[in-house]
């Protein structure tokens, strides 16, 4: 090991050990007197010993103060690598040695990668299937393929540089892949080994996503091409995609049994969606005839029966989402046409036909969809299905379609259509997701002669995250009026309510910025007197931003007089600093003119843009 890290590797030495925490790779225990020097784990499965797993927690460490230079760096993954020789898939396998190595895979040339992985696998790749089924070394593998995009990378920078280095990795890769369509089945429904074969697809692709040691527990991706990232990829690469492809296609059945399988099936027609789109098509194509062709009772069709299904529902979402229009209108005409509402008030069925209605919003095949599933609203709000409600709105102010029955619909359903006066009621409504009869409280055993309640005597408090999702679609339709009539009659106290709500600042935000000039400025009309206490608020500030962006000279001269009347408060608050620094109120305060020609010029430029947008 390099002269400068060896002696702060032993100086931090085995004899200073942590007590075991966890029972698991990471942590050591005093050997018993008949133990060898390598521990047995789970199932009898042999461990690193004490001194072993130090070692590497401390290769850890190192990795973390980092490297003043390229060849420092690169003398100590020699030496750490020349620790792990002969005993590589024993380190992949232990805890602390899995981590260990996933942080030092990066640092390695890809040379060095490939013989690792070729140590990992073993002769022709026998031993693959074991560390990759491993909770532990399934994530040193897909370390190991990751590193591929990084050998296009370095033979783009240098076209005379050996290939042996990239050609070691690329050969490993391939072993895998073999062992993958050998072993199939086994490694698709394996909890750890179904990761890898993921991993494995997005690189035969040439596209990666983030580690999933970076990804965030319990949020989910709202976008199926999330932060993909593209790289060149080898010829034999393109071969070996379509092997494995033919040879999962040739497994589907599992795909529509296991839960852990059907992310596999996703994942292989999300990338090859994204990266080889005459392949996706074919494959789309073949599982949904698959699907189709399965047994159901007589005269309903097996699609009805696999959307509500756990696992083949999501599956089913994912060839919803990347399908063409004929496959589209063949599943609706042939399939689900007079079902839709029923599905829709389905606890698992009902996401499929979101996927569909999003789907359909950019074909003829939209409005036919939109008609069947707005007579079920009222039954489908009553489910608390909100996100059909809301992706059919989101559909309707992406298609330009069907928008005036949409807002009609939604009166109707939440008791405020009729008498007139009611409408202006709906604003507050559809945030909180309830019917003008409960929101106000109105006693209807009483008699239907009961006097209608005021809305300002009722303070907004409900709001909610859906809520404040259909709001935002309804403010995309082309008319929007009553949207604005109903938030010019919220109190200012309601205003500032909605301004610094979590969801409800999403809803002003989008109100304000599609508005015309004329609307914006009767909304910014009823916020005087909350600037100073929306620039002091987190979320406010946002919106107050947002105000400022889209509105013209004058309404910004409105809204900058009454800030610097609360300068001491604004120059001394977290987030109303920033507001102070971007609307310049210095300037507006000691330099009108100059502040105003500014203001005027980034106006011109505000609105040049939005007319080369439209």
């Amino acid at each position: 090991m390099a002269k400068g890290n060896s002696g702060k590797l032993q100086k931090a030495g085995p004899q200073k050990r942590k007590p075991v925490t966890d029972g698991g790779g990471d942590g050591q225990r005093k050997k018993r007197k008949d133990e060898g020097p390598a521990e047995h784990g789970e199932g009898g499965r042999k461990r690193l010993d004490g001194p072993s797993v130090g070692y590497f927690r401390r290769v850890g460490e190192r990795l973390d103060e980092g490297f003043p230079d390229d060849e420092e760096k690169e003398m100590f993954v020699e030496n750490v690598l020349a620790e792990v020789r002969g005993k590589a898939g024993l380190v992949a396998t232990d805890r602390t040695g899995s981590i260990t190595l996933q942080r030092l895979l990066p640092h390695c040339s890809p040379d060095q990668v490939g013989e690792v992985m070729a140590e990992v696998g073993g002769a022709s790749g026998a031993e693959f299937q074991a560390v990759c089924c491993d909770r532990c070394g399934g994530h040193v593998v897909e370390s190991a393929l990751r590193q591929m995009s990084r050998c296009a990378d370095s033979s783009q920078d240098d076209e005379e540089e050996d290939e042996g280095g990239p050609g070691v990795l690329e050969a490993q890769v391939l072993c895998l892949g073999q062992v993958v369509r050998e072993n199939i089945a086994e490694f698709i429904s394996h909890v750890h080994g179904s990761h890898v074969v993921r991993t494995l697809l997005h690189v035969l692709t040439g596209c990666l996503g983030p580690p999933r040691s970076e990804a965030r527990p319990g949020v989910k991706d709202r976008s199926i091409a999330a932060q993909m990232t593209d790289f060149d990829i080898p010829t034999s690469f393109w071969y070996e995609m379509g092997k494995l492809a033919e040879i999962l296609m040739e497994n589907i059945n599992l795909s529509i049994t296991d839960a852990v399988a059907s992310a596999v099936f996703q994942t292989m027609l999300t990338v090859c969606h994204r990266k080889r789109p005459k392949l996706c098509k074919k494959l789309l194509k073949r599982t949904m005839e698959y699907l189709m062709s399965r047994s159901a009772a007589p005269g309903v069709s097996p699609l009805l029966v696999f959307l509500k299904d756990q696992a083949s529902s999501h599956l089913l979402e994912t060839v919803i989402q990347l399908s063409h229009i004929s496959l589209l209108r063949d599943v609706y005409k042939n399939h689900l046409k007079g079902s839709v509402v029923s599905l829709a008030l389905h606890p698992i069925a009902n996401f499929p036909i979101q996927r569909l209605t999003a789907a359909a919003a950019k074909y003829k095949l939209f409005p036919r969809l939109f008609d069947e599933l707005i007579q079920g609203v009222e039954a489908i709000l009553a489910a608390g299905h909100m996100g059909v409600i809301v992706q059919l709105a989101e559909s309707c102010a992406e298609s330009g379609e069907k928008q005036d029955e949409m807002m009609k619909c939604l009166l109707h359903a939440f008791h405020c259509a009729e008498p007139s006066s009611r409408q202006v009621s709906c604003l507050p409504l559809f945030m909180s997701l309830l019917t003008y009869d409960v929101y106000y409280r109105l006693e209807t055993a009483e008699g239907d002669t009961q006097t209608e309640p005021k809305q300002t005597e009722v303070p907004l408090t409900s709001i909610c995250y859906h809520g404040s999702r259909l709001v935002q679609a309804l403010a995309k339709f082309k008319e929007r009026s009553l949207l604005l009539s109903s938030l010019r009659t919220l109190t200012p106290a309601d205003l500032f309510t909605l301004a610094s709500h979590a969801a409800g600042s999403h809803v002003l935000q989008a109100l304000i910025t599609t508005a015309s000039d004329k609307g914006r400025g009767k909304i910014l009309k009823r916020l005087e007197g909350q600037y100073s206490a929306m620039a002091c608020s987190r979320l406010g500030s946002r919106v107050l931003e947002a105000a400022w962006s889209s509105a013209s000279v004058s309404q910004q001269q409105s809204i900058a007089q009454e800030l610097v009347q609360s300068e001491s408060q604004l120059r001394s608050d977290q987030f109303a600093r920033h507001v102070w620094a971007k609307f310049a109120l210095s300037h507006f305060l000691h330099r009108r003119a100059h502040w105003q020609e500014i203001q005027t010029g980034e106006s011109k430029k505000r609105k040049l843009f939005n007319d080369i947008l439209s």
